[in-house]
């Protein structure tokens, strides 16, 4: 678009001090005559540019003007670069984005911007996991929330597949998982994006309501299903060495508690049944022991009795 290019001649203009249509063709990928006449443009707008003829001249901001589009502070856009930087590793879109904004940063700031986006590479496969792409349907979702319309979901639930209707108020990407928050008949609802075969985006309008804030809405959401994932608890003792593993396999839900009297860690642990408890602690074996929790040691009774039944001796 022509006030895109315009905005970013002038940008151009306040990094450099002076520029002539060559330079600004060859940086904003178009031809000499177009470069010319948007540096003409910019002069009949009001904008104080002018051009100096000579063999050493360009066109430059009347007085060294400045009109600082960009409103970044040097920390600020090494902030942005390296925030930005990783993401777009996976986005053609993005990537052409930040050489546009780099360009368009004062000559001071942008070493350390183009050093900030280079300085970290983000592997969001764990160790022995399974890569977990961003699902296609991400972008249309994205659409239909931007533009405010309606999608027809179907969606692979716990009891199957159901068709749904919905209004797109917002995604979320956790731990590489990505959820759509939206509107239903029954309210809000939380959608995994990766369990959903279809989007339909209809020529509906979407309802969201006016005082939704997407962080707040989800911060919610997590709360709720934290608070459902620590229904049932128990306590055991492990060697302290041990509580940093313990504390990876159960995350928030790892309380460490006064050490026992012969030395080991007291821990609470807890998830959302006494079998996913008992499931995470069983591959412990003798390493740990359940002082406090009578469902979850009836549990691992059980998956004892199990493995004996079909491993041990005939």
């Amino acid at each position: 678009m022509r006030a895109d290019r315009l905005v970013a001649t002038l940008l151009l203009m306040q990094s450099r001090g002076q520029v002539t249509a060559a330079e600004v063709a060859s940086e904003l990928e178009v031809s000499v005559a177009t470069a010319r006449r948007d540096l003409t443009a910019l002069s009949s707008a009001g904008v104080p540019v002018y051009a100096r003829p000579g063999r050493h001249g360009g066109w430059s901001l009347v007085g060294g003007a400045r009109t600082d589009l960009t409103g970044l502070t040097a920390s600020e856009a090494r902030t942005l670069f390296l925030l930005a930087g990783p993401a777009a590793s996976g986005s053609p879109e993005l990537k052409a984005a930040l050489r546009k904004l780099v360009r368009a940063l004062p000559r001071t700031f942008r070493e350390d911007a183009e050093a900030a986006a280079e300085a970290v590479h983000v592997d969001a496969t764990p160790w022995g996991g399974a890569d977990r792409s961003r699902p296609p349907l991400v972008e249309r979702l994205q659409d239909a929330v931007v533009r405010r319309r309606r999608v027809r979901l179907v969606y692979e639930g716990r009891g199957g597949e159901t068709e749904r209707l919905v209004d797109p108020w917002g995604l979320v990407d956790k731990d590489d998982r990505w959820y759509l928050l939206a509107g239903t008949e029954r309210g809000r609802r939380t959608f995994r994006v990766d369990r959903v075969r279809t989007a339909e985006v209809t020529d509906e309008s979407a309802e969201r309501p006016d005082d939704l804030a997407l962080e707040e809405a989800w911060a919610d959401v997590v709360t709720t299903m934290e608070r459902r994932r620590s229904l049932v608890s128990a306590v055991v003792l492990v060697d302290r060495r041990f509580v940093p593993v313990l504390r990876d396999h159960f995350g928030q839900h790892c309380t460490p508690g006064p050490p026992a009297a012969d030395g080991r860690a007291r821990v609470r642990v807890a998830a959302h049944t006494a079998v996913s408890v008992a499931e995470q602690l069983a591959g412990w074996g003798a390493r740990v022991e359940v002082v406090e929790g009578d469902a979850v040691k009836e549990e691992l009774r059980r998956i004892g009795a199990e493995l004996l039944s079909r491993y041990g001796e005939r």
